[in-house]
């Protein structure tokens, strides 16, 4: 077992860790919140081919123009190669939850970290502000993601879990439900359900968050790449459910509430937060030249600095990506001027840590 995977092992929550309670209120769509904020259409009509959206028709039309790839070790897996399902967006995904009773879920979920005594006290004091109550139903829906499993009769996870396939690799058929093919991608085995099982269906989500999202897809690819150097490879998607893993963490801890009190959205904030906390940790891995030996340390510390700093993290993503656009448009306006530049990296000492967010010890 690699020193990542044994790191997913001893951070997975336990079984039953999950526990506690969330109020919900009868009848009422947690989903409404997000239909207020614009992420979600109306999802009382049915999706029908002229409404998909202009992300997904454009990413379609890349796979029409590339060449068809074969996934590696097809004949280990089992399943049908003749399909080309659709891709799917974030927001068509998310959608998929109005149409489920996540009852069972939402009381499971523990979505604050109980505190009493001196602790409470201190975080009452010191600690960063609460999350307001009118977003409690959008964070308990991400919550509920975060305990619900990948089902092999959902179209929708089906179509999710190929369209990460599809991006990253750029094939274009669907590939077979279990094979050899998944760890090209970096899950653990031949069935990527088993990996989710400490994030559930948010750990898929986020990754079809990071390769659907159109300023974010040529990181996603740039971070894939590195995964699969010669000496600094590592697990791409088990490397993604760790980062799940943090921003969830952060989450409950109050480290978010501030940004998403100030954007009064929770799904846009996590999402961010984890596109920013990956990309910090691929800054430390290119630059720092880390190898899968050091995988435990540096998620460690990336945990820590991102928990700390959560804004500032998201800040230099926003500097980085607008950087990368301008740099895209200059070259475009100039093809024989300046050639392509490298990625600036910048170290974890360059990033201004944000007073107001340490934690008292």
């Amino acid at each position: 077992m690699t020193e990542v995977e044994k790191t997913v092992a001893a951070n997975s929550p336990a079984p039953g860790a999950l526990t506690g309670s969330a109020a919900i209120h009868p009848g009422k769509s947690p989903l409404m919140v997000l239909q207020a904020n614009g992420l979600l259409s109306d999802f009382n009509k049915p999706v029908q081919e002229k409404e998909v959206s202009e992300d997904v028709l454009r990413a379609q039309e890349e796979w029409d123009a590339v060449e068809t790839v074969q996934p590696e070790n097809q004949s280990e897996g089992t399943g049908s190669l003749q399909n080309q399902s659709s891709l799917i967006s974030f927001n068509e995904a998310l959608a998929f939850f109005q149409t489920k009773d996540l009852s069972e879920y939402m009381m499971k979920i523990k979505p604050t970290v109980q505190r009493s005594g001196f602790t409470a006290l201190c975080h009452w004091l010191f600690g960063p502000p609460r999350l307001q109550h009118s977003l409690h139903e959008e964070r308990n829906l991400v919550f509920a993601m975060g305990l619900y499993p990948f089902d092999n009769t959902e179209e929708t996870h089906m179509r999710v879990l190929q369209t990460v396939y599809k991006r990253l690799t750029g094939t274009k058929l669907d590939c077979p439900r279990y094979g050899g093919h998944w760890e090209q991608i970096g899950f653990q085995g031949s069935d990527p359900a088993t990996d989710l099982r400490g994030t559930g269906f948010l750990g898929l989500m986020q990754v079809l968050y990071f390769v659907m999202e159109p300023r974010t897809l040529s990181l996603a690819r740039d971070i894939y790449k590195l995964s699969l150097h010669e000496t600094q490879n590592f697990p791409f998607c088990v490397m993604s459910i760790n980062i799940t893993r943090i921003a969830l963490q952060a989450l409950r801890e109050g480290n978010l509430s501030k940004e998403c009190n100030r954007r009064q959205q929770i799904i846009a904030v996590i999402n961010d937060f984890y596109v920013a906390t990956f990309f910090h940790l691929y800054q430390i891995w290119k630059s720092q030249h880390k190898t899968i030996a050091d995988s435990g340390y540096v998620i460690q510390d990336v945990t820590t600095f991102v928990n700390k700093n959560p804004r500032a993290v998201i800040r230099e993503l926003e500097r980085y990506l607008s950087e990368k656009r301008a740099n895209a448009i200059g070259q475009m306006d100039s093809p024989r001027g300046v050639s392509a530049g490298k990625d600036s990296f910048v170290g974890v000492c360059d990033l201004e840590p944000e007073e107001e967010e340490v934690d008292l010890v």
